[in-house]
């Protein structure tokens, strides 16, 4: 075997967990895949042999390369982190317990993903390593370039954001979040009368031309009808839609249906189908990975 041969053997070996740190912090398969991919280009030029800790070495590029990614989308100033203050004493009435944390950190789903958004790119890279994966945080120092006391800083303030979000009283996008994570499960598990909870009684489906043309009606009203053809979405996967929670129907690599929520007082008010490419030209479309 070639030396190039057992490199890319032993990149691959550490290939999923990459990939799964990539998600977290992404929030986007696309996006993670990208990542993951430019840390092997970066690996493939390296001499494999001035790198002691491969797994090590691996995970500080990719997260480099995700802090990247994350500061490109940032459009709103961060909040300067004052490294010498004390952090806050752990606050029991929400579960601060570290068996709490290790639940908090424990699925990837539309809701949590809502939250890591709300966090600042250092923020986000410090959490998803230290709460997700175990990262020291001296090796997250050198991610964020900040000192080991301010990495911990960082991954606790996060760690505070993310609690308060979850156990507060829920925003209007986390709400759509956590109705579409739900809409998404009962769909893909058959649980129909769970589903049929979700809707509004006077739920809408609208599908446009395109969706029509793939043999959706153009209009059903109410939760029988919305929910009898609602079934059908357990071949979709949850989506960020202009950073919304959304679902979308993959074919072929390609979204062939997109899957818009309109979240009234009484769950799901209006289900708006889009198949024409043209629709979501200048929409932000982001697939995510299932759970």
């Amino acid at each position: 075997m070639t030396e190039g041969n057992l490199l890319a053997e032993r990149f691959e070996g550490h290939r999923a967990r990459l990939t799964a740190v990539a998600y977290r912090m992404l929030g986007s398969s696309s996006e993670a895949d990208d990542a993951v991919q430019d840390t092997w280009l970066r690996l493939s030029r390296q001499d494999p042999d001035s790198i002691e800790n491969l797994g090590g070495w691996l995970t500080t590029v990719l997260s480099r390369v995700c802090l990247d990614t994350l500061q490109a989308r940032r459009t709103q100033p961060e909040v300067p982190l004052d490294e010498d203050a004390p952090e806050p004493a752990l606050d029991r009435s929400v579960g601060s317990d570290p068996e709490h944390e290790a639940q908090l950190s424990d699925a990837i789903g539309l809701a949590l993903l809502v939250v890591l958004d709300a966090l600042t790119p250092p923020e986000r890279v410090a959490f998803v390593l230290h709460d997700m994966f175990g990262v020291p945080f001296d090796q997250i120092a050198a991610i964020v370039g900040r000192s080991a006391p301010a990495a911990r800083k960082l991954a606790s303030r996060a760690r505070r954001r993310v609690r308060r979000a979850r156990a507060g009283p829920d925003t209007d996008r986390l709400r759509r979040a956590k109705l579409v994570d739900a809409f998404l499960a009962a769909a893909r598990t058959g649980e129909f009368e769970q589903l049929l909870s979700l809707l509004d009684p006077d739920v809408v489906l609208r599908a446009d031309q395109a969706a029509v043309e793939l043999g959706v009606a153009p209009h059903s009203h109410g939760r029988a009808e919305v929910g009898a053809f609602s079934r059908r979405a357990r071949g979709a996967v949850p989506a960020l839609l202009d950073g919304e929670a959304a679902a979308v129907w993959i074919v072929g690599g390609e979204p062939r249906v997109v899957y818009e929520f309109t979240i009234g007082a009484e769950g799901i008010a209006a289900i708006d189908l889009i198949a024409d490419p043209a629709r979501l030209d200048d929409r932000d479309l982001v697939p995510l990975l299932e759970r």
